[in-house]
């Protein structure tokens, strides 16, 4: 969603940097990976209580995301295996970061902050897995709030300024919601595409 809103008008200044970066072969890959160590960095400073700091270079961290397909694309080297690597290294930045916050919580023993944490990451895996098995019944699943662009400004934003107990009480919730609009959403596209009367039975077979 927040994507489709600002992400054209950031990909369009990083458009200008790709080309430079493909003729030193710096592989979109290389740029994936890169972002998910800058993103341990963060989490190392969330851990350390380094809220504001944590939030800014998650934020860096997150031009890696956006560069790596614009890089990919400049070079006409975006693949189906690209796609899922940058997938695969999201999650592990997903969880590196959020765990970078559960552990903070948990050493200070905020049991309430550390239970919420964990709720959140809950969520967050759970949008991701939906989606991969959705998009085994339908086309496309990618709907709702809560994608990754929007967990992770939200949480910069709660570290930077100062409510990151706000942000995580939203994300808990929204992550939340926005899994199971997925689920709904898939449910309801995968009607659809059923013939008359084999929802029925298909659903009687499923028990």
């Amino acid at each position: 969603m927040l994507r489709s809103i600002i992400g054209d008008g950031i990909e369009s200044v990083l458009s200008k940097v790709a080309p430079i970066l493909h003729q030193h072969h710096i592989t979109p890959s290389v740029l994936t990976l890169t972002g998910l160590a800058v993103n341990f960095i963060g989490a190392t400073f969330y851990y350390h209580g380094f809220m504001v700091i944590g939030g800014w270079v998650i934020l860096f961290a997150g031009l890696f995301d956006m560069l790596d397909g614009v890089v990919a694309r400049a070079g006409n080297r975006a693949t189906p295996w690209g796609g899922f690597m940058d997938s695969v290294v999201d999650r592990y930045s997903d969880f590196v970061i959020f765990g970078g916050v559960l552990a903070y919580f948990a050493a200070n023993a905020d049991v309430l902050m550390t239970v919420l944490t964990a709720v959140v990451i809950c969520g967050v895996f759970l949008i991701s897995y939906v989606r991969a098995r959705a998009e085994l019944v339908i086309a496309k699943c990618d709907v709702g709030l809560m994608e990754r662009p929007e967990r992770i400004i939200l949480l910069a934003a709660g570290s930077i300024f100062g409510f990151l107990h706000a942000a995580l009480w939203i994300l808990a919730v929204t992550t939340h919601i926005t899994a199971l609009y997925r689920i709904y959403y898939t449910r309801r596209e995968a009607a659809r595409g059923l013939a008359p009367g084999e929802e029925e039975i298909k659903t009687n077979r499923n028990g």
